[in-house]
């Protein structure tokens, strides 16, 4: 059976999610829909790309995922399908493809949808495509392989000989900050020296724990989350609103770029002795 994933920014306060799985059900009835979420944040498609990134890779091989973010803030005609890694993705033509995979995929198509047209007719289009490619099993039955699409790439960290800079990619529920440095690019540049993790001026932390219990109560604490990305946290408390820490805006930075980056985002330094 094959499965079907919806992530989004609609919320689930209306009818507009149940009715996006009833279009997909109604062509493929034996279909499984799962939620990835659908909180996403219109203006930070790099949040989306860093949540669908990692909750992709644990479907089934063959699963398609359909990705709806600020869909709207442009006109299109066509939206994305893409083969990666034994997995479909479907989004807009937004630059959030290559921010979830890192790459260009080599096997992308654009899907005709129709243009200026409701949500709801547009996701009709878009189960139509799904029904057509896994009934004949081939991406390119789908229409010839794009080469033309918006790039856009993950946030990287800036680098130096002893010291290594991220930036605040999401803070979730519980306003622990998760920030774009992987556990490889730590150890490569720290290359087994010690470290102070230094954010809002002189607040530091100089070790990694493995859970809560590795500090004490209202202590900070840092460490490497499930998806490999550096974590900070308060151990019963709240980091992000107590240190006044917040995420990178995307569309707020467009909006106003003579004022800098770190209006909108906040950078996270890490400085090995």
């Amino acid at each position: 059976m094959p499965i079907l994933t919806l992530s989004t920014d609609i919320g689930q306060r209306d009818f507009i999610v149940g009715a996006i799985k009833g279009q997909f059900l109604q062509v493929l009835p034996d279909l499984v829909t799962a939620d990835i979420t659908h909180q996403l944040s219109q203006t930070n498609l790099p949040l989306a790309a860093y949540t669908c990134g990692q909750a992709i890779p644990y479907f089934p091989v063959g699963s398609y995922h359909l990705i709806l973010v600020n869909f709207f803030e442009n006109r299109y005609d066509h939206v994305l399908l893409a083969a990666w890694k034994g997995q479909y993705l479907i989004c807009a033509d937004n630059g959030l493809l290559t921010m979830i995979t890192g790459e260009k995929p080599a096997h992308v198509v654009k899907v005709p949808v129709s243009a200026q047209a409701p949500l709801l007719t547009v996701t009709a289009d878009i189960a139509a495509a799904v029904y057509k490619l896994e009934s004949m099993g081939d991406i390119k039955a789908l229409g010839p392989l794009a080469s033309d699409l918006v790039e856009k790439y993950p946030l990287r960290p800036t680098v130096g000989p002893d010291w290594i800079e991220g930036q605040i990619l999401f803070i979730d529920n519980f306003e622990n900050v998760v920030v774009n440095i992987t556990q490889q690019e730590f150890d490569e540049t720290a290359k087994g020296r010690s470290f102070r993790i230094m954010f809002r001026r002189d607040e530091t932390i100089d070790r990694l724990s493995v859970n809560y219990s590795d500090v004490p109560t209202n202590d900070k604490m840092a460490w490497f989350n499930s998806a490999g990305y550096l974590e900070l946290a308060l151990r019963n408390g709240n980091m992000a609103g107590l240190f006044g820490l917040q995420g990178y805006n995307e569309q707020m930075q467009q909006n106003h770029p003579q004022l800098g980056n770190k209006l909108f985002y906040q950078t996270i330094r890490v400085f090995f002795d």
